[in-house]
């Protein structure tokens, strides 16, 4: 029989819709015929886990000892959701398991936890001892990078440099090769301004930062700064690099919000998670759309196959 990678689901916030689509996700035989899997999470006060997947492994942590508040932020639910998060990546370190697909968590509950908590991606990074990684959403459409992440707006132009562009726009094109296979893609590049700036008429970032990055990659298949109000429209290119946050998800989350994917780049593992939040307004009702939470699994186990299918 060919080799089924092994995947590693922590639940996320356990008052949010992590557990729920998790579950409903592996409730879906193709879903569970792709892969091994273990889950990570508590099991105290989950009504979702009446729902059991068999043959699927679960690691209860026992970090809860009370019912679980579904919608609510606190600290203790944030605790816990970093320990499952930091038990799934000590599996993949140890080779225990081949993958991580992480299902959503709450900054605010672990930052009141007393942990400085800016998103999952830096914290897989750091405890991985990576400088240098991405965070790339895919959805059926799309496929964008992002060269800041998770910082205040005002923040944006300061951070930008031609150093972070280049490396953004280079792991972005190992990516498309390695997880997607595509050979010599093609990658449009944001300006940062409306219009990349006119030619300097609004703003200079374009000309200081952005068009020196791009000379740098020496890639033949690498265009912009190009204006990102019209960018994400065209249809001849494999990925989109973006300036900030918002101008690469707003197109991402509008073309197919159920089944967007956020990978992170540069880990030495592959990693991925649905791309919606814990949806606190519906936690715990049992309506949620697991269909993000199926694609993640999904990519993350064609990258892994497509990693281990050639080398490079």
């Amino acid at each position: 029989m060919p080799y089924k990678p092994r995947v590693v689901i922590p639940f996320g916030d356990p008052a949010g819709i992590g557990p729920e689509v998790t579950l409903k996700a592996l409730l879906d035989p193709k879903i569970r015929g792709l892969a091994n899997f273990t889950v990570i999470g508590d099991k105290t006060g989950y009504k979702a886990l009446d729902k059991e997947v068999p043959g699927v492994d679960y690691l209860y942590l026992d970090i809860l000892k009370h019912k679980v508040q579904f919608g609510k932020e606190d600290a203790k639910y944030g605790r816990a959701s970093l320990a499952y998060l930091a038990k799934a990546h000590e599996l993949v370190k140890n080779e225990c398991a081949d993958c991580l697909v992480s299902a959503p968590v709450n900054k605010a509950s672990i930052n009141m936890s007393g942990v400085r908590f800016s998103g999952q991606t830096e914290f897989l990074a750091e405890l991985s001892g990576v400088k240098k990684f991405l965070m790339l959403l895919v959805n059926p459409y799309l496929k964008v990078a992002v060269v800041t992440r998770h910082i205040p707006l005002k923040m944006v132009s300061p951070s930008l440099n031609i150093g972070k562009i280049r490396e953004t726009i280079l792991l972005a094109h190992l990516a498309l090769r390695k997880y997607f296979l595509v050979k010599n893609p093609r990658i449009g590049v944001c300006g940062l301004n409306p219009h990349a700036s006119d030619n300097g008429v609004i703003g200079d970032e374009e000309a200081r930062f952005i068009k020196p990055a791009i000379r740098k990659c020496k890639l033949n298949s690498v265009f912009g700064p190009l204006p990102a109000d019209s960018l994400f429209s065209k249809t001849n290119f494999d990925c989109f690099i973006a300036m900030y946050h918002d101008q690469g998800l707003i197109p991402v989350k509008l073309s197919g919000l159920s089944k967007v994917v956020n990978m992170t780049v540069g880990l030495p593992f592959v990693r991925t998670s649905p791309g919606h939040g814990t949806a606190f307004d519906i936690a715990g009702l049992d309506i949620a759309d697991s269909d993000a939470m199926k694609e993640a699994i999904k990519l993350a186990v064609n990258s892994h196959n497509n990693l281990n299918a050639r080398k490079f």
